[in-house]
């Protein structure tokens, strides 16, 4: 009975790690429209879900502090924003709940030039994610709106996945 009950334990632990690996921390899924954006990117351009129709985006939730997204925000700049940056498209770097000035000090000694807003309350982020998810992400729009790539945290596989992605995606009419 002991080894029975042992196994319940385990099968309903492993249950709950896939699912909550499925997730991986979002509370939006591939194929729903983003949820009602609006924010203001440091130039001063405001921008919502509207102003962003008819360009394929790529929300960067990342934050100065986060090891992981310092990896990640060369491999943006590079192979996504100076990729992509003349056809239909824009990534956004959203930082999370940091002032003004600290953000601009991370963005130059990050040396990426792509646009960059001030989630300043976490709510746009909490709009995609669930509770107390940590940062890293890259959600991935289409034209239209629609969500068509979530990733989560920086792994290179996963990386250039969203990147053919964000090629087909500007390639269709």
């Amino acid at each position: 009975m002991k080894k029975l009950s042992l196994i319940l334990v385990l099968l309903i632990f492993q249950f709950s790690f896939s699912q909550n690996k499925s997730h991986r921390g979002y509370k939006v899924k591939v194929g729903e429209q983003a949820p009602q954006l609006s924010f203001t990117l440091l130039n001063g351009t405001k921008m919502t879900n509207e102003t962003l129709k008819g360009k394929v985006v790529v929300l960067q939730f990342t934050a100065s502090w986060c090891s992981v997204c310092r990896k990640e925000m060369p491999h943006l700049e590079k192979e996504v924003w100076q990729r992509f940056k003349n056809q239909d498209f824009i990534l956004i770097g959203m930082d999370l709940k940091e002032d003004v000035n600290k953000v601009k000090h991370f963005k130059e000694q990050m040396k990426v030039t792509y646009p960059f807003a001030i989630d300043k309350d976490g709510s746009l982020f909490e709009k995609f994610t669930l509770p107390n998810s940590g940062v890293t992400r890259n959600i991935v729009l289409d034209k239209t709106g629609k969500i068509i790539f979530l990733s989560r945290l920086y792994e290179p596989k996963e990386f250039n996945e969203m990147v053919k992605i964000i090629d087909l995606e500007l390639k269709k009419s």
